[in-house]
């Protein structure tokens, strides 16, 4: 696992870590550290404004690069994603500014779960931690949220 990033300097920095959450989601752990390297050379060191450009042909491409994970879903989410994050820092000025709009940790992972694709609750916990926002103590929140779930 990938130490905080404390406060990420750019907006790529902020869709690498977004993007490496989605990818934990049903990907072990070792799988997505061991072609991580590839994926970010794939995509451009995860520029937004470069990523969101990418067109179904440079997904067909990464589909045949054995240097990242082929999951085609996730591949077009990243670029999705790459597209959210300019049009929210263009609405709030910074992403950062976005984050703060969103009041409390519970609210956050909320509406990042709505808002980017895959980036559950658990994702959205990983991004919130890297990135340098407040979080609770993982298992203490996981515990909470373990038994919230049960009791719905």
């Amino acid at each position: 696992m990938h130490e905080p990033l404390k406060q990420p300097l750019s907006l790529s920095q902020y869709l690498g870590a977004m993007s490496q959450a989605g990818f934990q989601a049903g990907i072990s752990w070792k799988v997505v550290e061991a072609k991580w390297p590839g994926i970010e050379k794939a995509f451009k060191g995860f520029d937004p404004t470069t990523v969101a450009r990418f067109s179904g042909e440079d997904i067909d491409r990464l589909m045949q690069n054995p240097e990242v994970i082929r999951n085609r879903a996730k591949l077009e989410g990243i670029v999705l994603n790459a597209r959210r994050l300019l049009e929210l820092e263009k609405t709030h000025g910074t992403f950062k500014n976005y984050l703060k709009s969103l009041g409390s940790f519970e609210n956050q992972l909320k509406v990042l779960h709505k808002e980017f694709k895959f980036l559950g609750e658990s994702g959205a916990y990983y991004f919130l931690w890297r990135v340098g926002e407040k979080v609770p103590d993982w298992e203490e929140w996981e515990n909470r949220h373990a038994s919230g779930a049960r009791n719905t």
